[in-house]
């Protein structure tokens, strides 16, 4: 660690998360345009202290978004050491990263904008997430549970494409149709 970089206090860390975490659920609820002072109180905070952190509403954004990657980057390795099953640890994974396509309410047409803000998300997305679904997916072939020739990125895409849906419809169940296609990777003995 380099020593002139000052250490953020523990507090602080978590205060930051807590803020993040409101943001996303406002996010949910009423998309990126979300007013800040209903983010500022499901947080506890005060508005004067989310612009302290994030002084533009597309540093909010990216924020919210890479938080909500790592914790999907890092769920990954814990389900994989916490389940007996590596295919049941790379379904309870695809079924956190459904929650969080699902909840970028809006953030596509911010991430069309012309902001620079946004640019890198796409790529930070896909470094940080793919090699974390093609170590699930590596295991549970290894297990003999699933087909060893699904691509993580080719899975990854077709779970996005199966959850574009769920925004406009309230009917269209996503997660049941991601649920089918992950249930489809399985391997299985003939009769």
């Amino acid at each position: 660690m380099d020593p002139t970089v000052p250490r953020k206090r523990a507090d602080a860390v978590r205060n930051k998360a807590t803020l993040l975490d409101a943001a996303a659920a406002a996010f949910i609820t009423s998309g990126v345009d979300a007013p800040v002072r209903d983010i500022a109180t499901k947080a506890g905070v005060g508005v004067g202290t989310i612009y302290r952190h994030f002084p533009t509403r597309a540093d909010l954004i990216v924020a919210v978004y890479r938080h909500q990657v790592e914790a999907c980057a890092d769920a990954g390795p814990t389900l994989l050491a916490d389940n007996a099953s590596p295919h049941a640890a790379l379904a309870q994974w695809i079924d956190l990263f459904v929650d969080f396509l699902i909840t970028k309410h809006g953030l596509a047409k911010a991430m069309q904008s012309n902001d620079p803000a946004f640019e890198a998300l796409h790529a930070y997305f896909l470094d940080r997430l793919v090699p974390v679904c093609a170590l699930l997916l590596d295991a549970a072939a290894a297990a003999g549970e699933i087909r060893s020739d699904v691509d993580a990125l080719d899975l990854m895409r077709g779970v996005g494409n199966l959850c574009i849906g769920a925004e406009n419809n309230s009917s269209y169940d996503a997660r049941r149709m991601v649920e089918l296609v992950i249930d489809g990777l399985r391997l299985r003995t003939p009769p």
